[in-house]
């Protein structure tokens, strides 16, 4: 698989919350960084952010592109059961077809 096809199959892992195929993508030494959590490892990755698509009604991916070598950058909108919707960015680091790093960039509410 491509590294933006890795990381699509991330993102339909975790709205699936299907941890098996999420840990299979995952590297063993996963850094997830966003303005919440800092340089977490795999374990709090899989504690404190994967759960939480269930306060999701959808998300949609809106562009997704490699970025460099092992870089992919990803833009996506999502709707909260509250009614908000969001738009994040992402910049994961893709190696030997797992996820080495995730750097999350929060943007605004969207109307």
């Amino acid at each position: 698989m491509s590294n933006t096809e890795i990381v699509r199959a991330s993102f339909d892992a975790y709205l699936a919350q299907d941890r098996d195929t999420a840990e299979r993508l995952m590297a063993q030494d996963l850094v997830f960084t966003s303005p919440l959590d800092d340089h977490i490892d795999r374990t709090g990755y899989f504690e404190r952010c994967f759960p939480t698509a269930d306060r999701l009604i959808s998300q949609e991916l809106l562009e997704l592109g490699s970025a460099g070598e092992d870089g992919v950058f990803i833009l996506y909108e999502y709707e909260l059961k509250t009614g908000e919707r969001h738009r994040n960015t992402e910049f994961i680091t893709v190696r030997g077809e797992q996820l080495v790093e995730i750097q999350v960039f929060f943007g605004g509410q969207v109307h």
